[in-house]
């Protein structure tokens, strides 16, 4: 024994691609932290040079590419593109990318506009089946691709609108290419599926900022979920000490699912 200490996630060296960052509050920025302090070489893809820009600054010792998703031709190009300036095998991939474009403005949920809905299809859940196809070849055999959804995709929250049955489609695809993958590999495909966070993105959904603090409530300990808190998931997902698990949506949601009948909640909703 020489006395050196490995970290319980090993992943000390390991590429890592995020996919998605957009500002210091994204989930994507959060997951890169964990993984920067668990010695993980982080690369960064993000959509526009803006965000090439924030990237940089909160990560100055990680490349940084750029890629629109919605142009699959995008995402063959910055592949090859890391395949050339990075050393080594992606030993994991995150994927956190969502987009949803409410052209009419918010509609039922019958009213729901085909376009905005196909183009939030291609974005939010095409881009990760296209993603891991497109990667395979830079995966290490037993890498780990993981995708952020939300705690339940069941929940009718009329201010989400159509993108529940999107990430539906999104979790649904992991079991498909886990099954897909495994014919030539052991790369593991999950998602993590966090309750109501704080970010920039959320805060553009309508009536979003009711919805956190009623789930504040509804969560067992009374405090909303951190972004950190979904992030070490992510990177435990990510490494090794998660071998054994592929397929499927780990919610994190510190209890708010199992607690609809909260007496405090339910006193003021009748009483």
């Amino acid at each position: 024994m020489d006395g050196t200490r490995v970290s319980f996630l090993r992943l000390q060296n390991k590429n890592i691609v995020i996919f998605g960052l957009a500002n210091k509050k994204s989930v994507a920025c959060a997951v890169g932290r964990v993984l920067v302090e668990q010695g993980a070489r982080v690369i960064h893809v993000v959509r526009s040079e803006e965000r090439a820009k924030t990237a940089r600054k909160l990560f100055p010792d990680s490349p940084v590419f750029i890629c629109d998703v919605e142009d699959e031709a995008n995402i063959i190009r910055v592949r090859d593109e890391i395949a050339t300036g990075v050393e080594g095998e992606i030993s994991g991939i995150i994927h956190s990318i969502a987009f949803a474009n409410y052209s009419q403005g918010l509609q039922p949920f019958h009213g729901t506009v085909k376009k905005d809905f196909l183009q939030a299809i291609d974005i939010s859940c095409f881009s990760f089946i296209a993603i891991s196809n497109h990667f395979k070849d830079l995966l290490a055999k037993d890498a780990s691709v993981v995708t952020i959804s939300i705690s339940t995709t069941k929940m009718a929250a009329e201010n989400y609108g159509y993108m529940a049955p999107v990430k539906a489609a999104l979790e649904s695809s992991l079991c498909f290419l886990a099954k897909s993958f495994s014919a030539f590999s052991e790369v593991r495909f999950n998602a993590v599926c966090p309750s109501l966070l704080k970010t920039s993105a959320s805060a553009g959904i309508p009536g979003y900022i009711d919805s956190y603090l009623y789930a504040e409530k509804a969560i067992l300990r009374k405090k909303a979920l951190k972004t950190r808190e979904a992030a070490d998931t992510a990177a435990f997902l990510l490494s090794p000490a998660s071998s054994g698990i592929t397929g499927q949506c780990v919610v994190v949601d510190a209890g708010m699912g199992m607690n609809y009948f909260d007496q405090e909640i339910i006193k003021k909703t009748v009483g």
